[in-house]
């Protein structure tokens, strides 16, 4: 399939992500996974490729890119390859919206120039442990002080990506007595600095997949935090937490079609080179028709990712529309993942094989970002169901 979302620049930065991934990530991804997280200084490495700072302003030491379009060949790259870039997608094309639209002039001047470098890679606390999905009834809170110079911020998050290396977190708090009436009203979002006295990193989450990237939980004890670390309006946080959503269900799309076209491309190559019963697996007739049947998948999966994605450049991606890219394409690699790991047998499941990891990182995709039973109610809403 000939695709007509990317021109040359796309292109030549394909080339120099493929080239770095296979020579600094791919032979210590294990060691990674090992670890839970990358390097501290591998974010800094990103940095010094330009990879953080794609789409931050040239003003603070980014390229200004506004196209999405380099986010979704790093996305398509890393997967191809079978690994991570740790908490890249969650810094760079989640948490980025939320500085650019909400920030002041003087905190951009502050933080813009250190995301871009790596210096201070972020983190968003959104999820508690007795909230789930239910942002509404978030518990942690945050109290001005009597002098009005900052705020003092307590309770506990969980479930955040990246949390274990990130240098600023935007907490989301309550900064206004609880409203029955309006469970939405008096959230903020606080811009906080790890290495404030009260900050604490609680346990690193052991998950079935993506352990390359770490999740952990986070616990805020009389955390002073100024008050020019607010982010945007004081009350406001619970519609800008709503702002960014079809670029995170978009980056989870293009995500889910990659990686839905990296396990064809394994599955391809394995039963070709694997020999059963005297003659390679290819030559099966059953597994001609499955890698057909994923073929089909993958090509329709990855057109409509394109789709969103020039919707999205366009200005144009609506809600609905990103809930639908993200609820096909990821119940799309789920489908082809689990047919492809089959393909391989035994060795399908050892994580020697990237196949293996494919299955276990893409899990998350139907849960993260809104569930596929979510998005199936947002395509609902717009129907007018």
């Amino acid at each position: 399939m000939r695709r007509t979302v990317f021109n040359e620049d796309h292109e030549a930065f394909r080339r120099t992500l493929r080239d770095f991934i296979a020579k600094e990530v791919v032979p210590v991804h294990a060691d990674w996974e090992q670890q839970g997280h990358p390097p501290r200084d591998f974010y800094r490495r990103l940095g010094e490729l330009g990879v953080l700072g794609i789409q931050v302003p040239e003003e603070f030491g980014g390229a200004g890119e506004t196209s999405f379009r380099f986010a979704a060949v790093a996305a398509e790259e890393t997967t191809r390859a079978g690994v991570t870039f740790g908490n890249y997608s969650v810094h760079a094309n989640l948490i980025l919206p939320y500085l650019m639209t909400y920030a002041t002039q003087e905190q951009k001047e502050r933080w813009l120039p250190g995301f871009a470098t790596g210096d201070l890679m972020t983190a968003i606390a959104m999820t508690e442990p007795g909230t789930g999905s239910d942002l509404a009834n978030i518990q942690t809170r945050a109290a001005l002080s009597a002098d009005g110079t900052h705020y003092v911020l307590n309770g506990a998050k969980t479930f955040i990506t990246g949390g274990a290396l990130a240098d600023l977190v935007l907490v989301v708090a309550r900064t206004a007595p609880f409203d029955p009436a309006d469970r939405r009203a008096g959230l903020s979002i606080l811009v906080v600095e790890s290495a404030s006295e009260g900050f604490s990193v609680g346990r690193k989450l052991q998950k079935i997949g993506l352990k390359a990237s770490d999740t952990a939980e986070l616990a805020f004890a009389d955390v002073k935090v100024p008050v020019g670390n607010l982010l945007g309006e004081e009350g406001k946080g619970f519609s800008y937490l709503s702002h960014n959503l079809a670029q995170e269900r978009l980056t989870i799309a293009i995500g889910g079609a990659a990686t839905a076209a990296a396990a064809l491309r394994f599955a391809t190559d394995y039963v070709r080179e694997r020999t059963v019963f005297g003659q390679p697996v290819a030559h099966f007739q059953n597994t001609k028709f499955v890698l057909a049947e994923c073929a089909t998948e993958v090509e329709a999966a990855q057109l409509m990712a394109d789709r969103a994605l020039e919707l999205h450049d366009g200005g144009e991606l609506s809600v609905a529309d990103a809930a639908k890219a993200k609820l096909f394409c990821t119940e799309v690699a789920g489908r082809v993942i689990d047919k492809c790991l089959q393909l391989h047998g035994g060795y399908g499941y050892v994580t020697e094989y990237p196949i293996a990891r494919l299955y276990a990182d893409t899990r998350v995709s139907r849960i993260y970002g809104g569930t596929s039973e979510v998005m199936k109610t947002i395509i609902a809403k717009s129907l007018g169901l």
